[in-house]
Order: structure tokens, then sequence, then C-alpha cells
């Protein structure tokens, strides 16, 4: 249902879908694909002409996705389709930006100039805050069309009739994607220009929680969590390096949530960056994203289960969140700031005097108007507002919820948001 800019999705656990999403899913059903790391590395060779993925570490872990993958019995073969072409982007990618160091060695030796870093729970204004910070025309960031197609080739040279191949491309896949599941964009902020996770960048080296929102991967969760990730992060920094080389070199802004539980880290990686962390009531962001997970599900699995997906993500906060809160201390107080939600969304000039003082810079008049004009420019709930509703679709109690989550709160004392029955 959608009226009055209200959207309040009444079909999460017995999804009625549109003939287009029936299409969609029939086609997939039709053409089911095999997933194997030989079959994806040898497709990428015989596209880029390329053979050198430099450090072949990351053959392990994408072996290990490809299990927890063929253990989810649920997984739909329309996720198995978008996921063996996601591996096969990141593996294109990797032989190029590994053929484009090779041939320019001096990029290693472009400095990161003190990025700054934003991380904060998923659903909790970090999309926002980082394309606020965006406009500012000092500062570097990663926008959708880019994070997915990273390293230029021939084919996305400018022409006449096309600037920018690599834009086109992101469009026309969003604009399929949007039609598939029109209520997305009203649940998350997007569109082919804003401003993307960095956790792009870290699928190139093939880790990272991402698979952990795209199916039900228990293997690779745990895979994740027991492994150190200061070579992912060093690789993060490398993409950073190209894409500085390819652009000119200015000071980043990136963000992710699961800098949250990276947090030492991160700041082995950038040791001289500005965090910024921003923290909101975990029973609304968990809320927002397991609606969201649940919506996108009927699409990608053979049935939508709500109390699996809630239960799994419940756990995977309290995993989060208890990293947070035992590495926070690792951040000298000097370049690192905490931002509450209700606070810097009520004053979002304080915010902003805090993050560029934290940053070490100059927040003119004239930059803050460019911010405000975004802001004004993307007004919160263009695309209407979601209506969730805890207990009536997964019968949690927001109040129990919130219990859960005491550890987090007496360090963090985010304002409660959802009404706690």
């Amino acid at each position: 249902m959608h009226t009055a800019g209200l959207i309040d999705i009444t079909d999460l656990n017995r999804p009625v879908l549109s003939r287009g999403q029936e299409r969609a899913r029939a086609q997939a059903e039709a053409n089911p694909v095999a997933l194997s790391v030989d079959a994806i590395l040898t497709a990428a060779r015989a596209e880029t002409g390329l053979d050198d993925f430099g450090a072949e570490d990351f053959v392990g872990r994408l072996q290990v996705m490809i299990e927890a993958i063929d253990e989810d019995a649920e997984i739909h073969e329309m996720r198995r389709a978008d996921l063996l072409h996601m591996w096969s982007r990141f593996a294109k990618y990797r032989l190029r930006l590994e053929d484009l160091v090779k041939r320019h060695p001096e990029i290693l030796q472009i400095e990161m100039r003190d990025p700054i870093i934003v991380t904060g729970l998923p659903r909790s204004g970090t999309t926002h805050l980082v394309s606020v910070l965006s406009a500012d025309k000092r500062l570097r960031s990663l926008p959708w069309w880019e994070a997915i197609a990273p390293i230029p080739t021939d084919a996305d040279s400018p022409t006449e009739v096309d600037s920018n191949p690599r834009w086109r491309r992101a469009q026309a896949g969003w604009e399929l994607y949007d039609r598939l599941l029109p209520h997305m964009a009203a649940m998350h902020e997007f569109s082919t220009d804003h401003i993307s996770e960095d956790i792009e960048l870290q699928g190139l080296d093939f880790s990272s929680y991402l698979l952990e929102w795209l199916a039900y991967v228990p293997r690779w969760r745990d895979y994740y969590l027991s492994h150190d990730q200061t070579s992912t992060y060093a690789y993060l920094r490398k993409v950073m390096q190209v894409l500085s080389f390819l652009s000119g070199p200015r000071r980043w802004v990136i963000k992710c949530p699961q800098h949250m539980e990276q947090l030492c880290v991160l700041r082995k990686t950038f040791p001289q960056g500005a965090f910024v962390l921003t923290h909101r009531d975990p029973v609304a962001s968990i809320q927002s994203a397991i609606t969201a997970t649940c919506y996108y599900d009927r699409l990608h699995r053979k049935s939508v289960n709500l109390p699996q997906r809630a239960n799994y993500w419940i756990d995977r906060y309290k995993k989060l969140l208890t990293r947070c809160v035992e590495q926070r201390s690792a951040l000298p107080a000097s370049q690192s700031i905490d931002l509450y939600y209700d606070v810097w969304t009520k004053n979002p000039d304080g915010a902003l005097d805090e993050i560029y003082k934290c940053a070490g810079l100059s927040l003119t008049q004239e930059t803050r108007q460019l911010l405000h004009q975004y802001v004004v420019d993307n007004p919160e709930g263009a695309h209407g507002k979601v209506v969730y509703n805890l207990r009536r679709d997964f019968g949690i109690s927001a109040a129990e919820l919130r219990q859960e989550f005491r550890f987090y709160l007496d360090r963090f004392p985010a304002k409660a948001e959802v009404r706690l029955d």
C-alpha cells in the first residue's frame, strides 16, 4: 500500500509479486548458474586479457563465500546470478587495477591525506551525512557509478553522445532495480550519483560483511569475523590510491557501517584519519534494516523467513556493537567524534562544525551554503515514508529488544526512537 507518501508493506511474510517480479524470477530459474572459483577467475582473465591478480590469498575467501552460498537452501537463482555477476566484476577490476599499478608503480606513493571516515549503524544517517560532506568540492568521495566500475577501460572513454559510459550503464542498472523493487528508494537513499560505501572497493579483495546482506551465510560470517581484516583494509587503501591517480589527489571522505567493528584495523590503515562515529537507537536501525532486507527477499529467496532474518541481524548487531564498544578507545580523542542521530539531525550546522574542527578543515560561509543547498535539493522522504512495525511484522517487542543492547547504550546513550511497547 502506498498512499499520501506513506508506504506500508503488509505482505513481507507472504509477498504478492508483480508481473515484472514474477518474470524476473522465472527468467532466472530458467537459466541456473554454477558458481565456482575457477569459472569466475577464468572468465575474468578471458574478458580482460590479463592474468595477474596480485596476491592470491583472496582465492580462499572466494571459495568460502561460494560454499556459504551453496549451503543456503532457500537462495533463489536470481540471487545466485547476481552474485556471479558481482564476483566476476570484482575479479575483472582487480585484474585491471593490478595491471595499472604495475605500469604506474608511483601510484603506491600517493598519500591519502588524512581521510574523513564516517561510520555508524546501518540506517543511522551515514549516507546522508557523507553526501552532505561530499558537496564540499575540496573532498573526494565515491559515487555509486564509479564504485561499481572503478577502473575505466577504452570502452569507457567519453564520446560526443555519451560523456560518461560508466554512469550510463549504472543508471540503466539502477532503473531496472527501481522497477523491480520500487520501495527500496524510500528505505535507503539511492541514485546513480549517490555516495557509495567503500565496501564496494573492499570487494576487490573478496572480504567484508557485504555477503551477509545478500544471503543467509553463517559460514562466511564466522570466517570473516575470525580473520584479521588488515590486508583487506590495506587493499581498500590501494584502490583509493588508484582512484586518486586517475582523477587527481584530493582528501577523501568515505563511509561504511562495517568500520564500527574494525576500528583498530581502520586506525592502523589510516593513522592520520578523522573518524566520525554516528550513534542511533539500535532498535530503530534494526527495524529499518530487517524490513528492507525482507522486502528484497521476495526476489532473492524461495521463501521469506522473517524470524530467521530478524534473529540473524539482531545477533549480528550485537557482534558489531560489542566490538565497537571494545575498540572505541583505539581512536585518538583529537581525531574522533561521536555524533548522536537525534542531536545532529536537529542541529546539522553544529555537527558540521564538530566534523570540520576534527578534520582540521575550514568551514567557510561559502562551503556552508553549498552543504545547505544539498539538503534543500535532497529532502528527506522524497520517495515516501515507510511504515515500520516490529510487533506486527516480526513479533518483536521494541522494549525487550532495546534491553538486549543495554551494553551499547550504556556507553553511547542514543535516544529511544521506537515506541517501547
